[in-house]
């Protein structure tokens, strides 16, 4: 855990929103719902998701997370900043967030019968008020898809849904039934690891509504 008031300006905000949500993920948003979490403000970082040569996966993806939370915690020093980022990898090679068609096909054959695994890391920022504390978590989940056959992948690409997801799938839609197995945290696939957010919101001192008395 590291301290922010080295790094960011004091600036002061009249209108001062208690938890950012560095993500405009629908899906990320809709997780954070079922533990009572309402963020009151998204504000989707605009940085260069290009990895670096020779960069692994799961220190690409808690590199992600960090530079998306730094950089709306500089613009909100005095809120709670939450980032977040999912990477998908087949052994040393991080598969890309697919922006085609021709994306998710060439990820569909990569997979297809084949183990992957997936990173998602969180990053929470805590209000320079209250001592700038970031924490960190990475959570690893490991899948086996079946063997596609020419069917399952035009079936799939015919939904789009593969369009604009890490790896080319999004596991709680269609491409749910090409998973044989999974073993580590079906939400941190999704988008977001439920247990291990939590934890960072509690820690930082942030009370979910499901947890709060009326």
């Amino acid at each position: 855990m590291i301290s922010l008031k080295a790094v960011l300006p004091i600036d002061s905000n009249s209108a001062v929103p208690a938890l950012v949500l560095a993500s405009a993920s629908p899906r990320r948003l809709a997780l954070l719902a079922q533990i009572g979490v309402t963020p009151d403000l998204i504000e989707a970082p605009d940085i260069n998701e290009a990895s670096r040569v020779g960069e692994l996966p799961r220190p690409y993806a808690q590199r992600m997370a960090r530079e998306k939370a730094l950089l709306i915690a500089r613009k909100h020093p005095h809120s709670l900043v939450l980032a977040a980022d999912t990477v998908v990898a087949m052994g040393r090679r991080i598969l890309p967030k697919a922006e085609a068609q021709s994306d998710v096909q060439a990820c569909l054959d990569l997979l297809s019968g084949r183990s992957h695994r997936v990173y998602t890391a969180i990053c929470v920022c805590g209000p320079v008020d209250d001592g700038g504390l970031v924490s960190e978590k990475i959570v690893e989940t490991r899948l086996k898809f079946k063997s596609l056959s020419y069917e399952d992948k035009q079936t799939y690409l015919n939904t789009g849904e593969g369009i604009g997801k890490a790896g080319g799938y999004a596991i709680q839609g269609l491409a749910g039934i090409f998973v044989l197995s999974l073993n580590g945290s079906y939400s941190a696939v999704v988008g977001l690891p439920l247990p291990e957010t939590y934890h960072c919101l509690r820690a930082q001192g942030y009370k979910p509504q499901i947890m709060c008395s009326s």
